[in-house]
């Protein structure tokens, strides 16, 4: 370790690494996905991170001979916490491109998802042709 770098600064620069190395661009503007009708979804995402680190330099006088420099012990840690949670959809289509939020006063993004369920199998179902058959059983009724 170098002379001159305290203790501490090695506990947060490894801290900072694994924090660097579990997010990055993609955790929040998310992979696009591509729907068969060209329509392109990109989740959009809010991280909030949390970050501590501390420590203590300790003496060892009792331990340590007459006449020699005083050596002090060091003790520390850090942690650091991650909450991701998705704010937006992003839908590029032929009409243009728009901004879907997710309210965030719902207790769960997937009360958005349930919501949306029916309007997404009826644009499935409208990218395959019906049977004839099917049509005029459909009026017939």
């Amino acid at each position: 370790m170098n002379e001159n770098k305290h203790p501490i600064q090695g506990v947060m620069e490894t801290a900072m690494q694994n924090i660097k190395e579990m997010v990055d661009v993609n955790t929040i503007i998310g992979d696009p996905i591509t729907t068969s009708d060209g329509t392109t979804i990109i989740p959009v995402s809010k991280v909030n991170f949390g970050f501590a680190s501390g420590g203590s330099d300790f003496s060892t006088k009792a331990h340590q001979p007459p006449n020699k420099p005083e050596n002090l012990c060091f003790g520390g840690g850090s942690g650091a916490g991650v909450t991701i949670s998705p704010i937006a959809f992003l839908v590029i289509s032929a009409k243009g491109v728009s901004l879907l939020p997710i309210d965030q006063g719902t207790p769960s993004a997937i009360d958005k998802v349930v919501d949306a369920v029916p309007d997404i199998i009826e644009k499935i179902k409208s990218f395959f042709p019906q049977k004839e058959e099917e049509q005029e059983d459909y009026y017939e009724e």
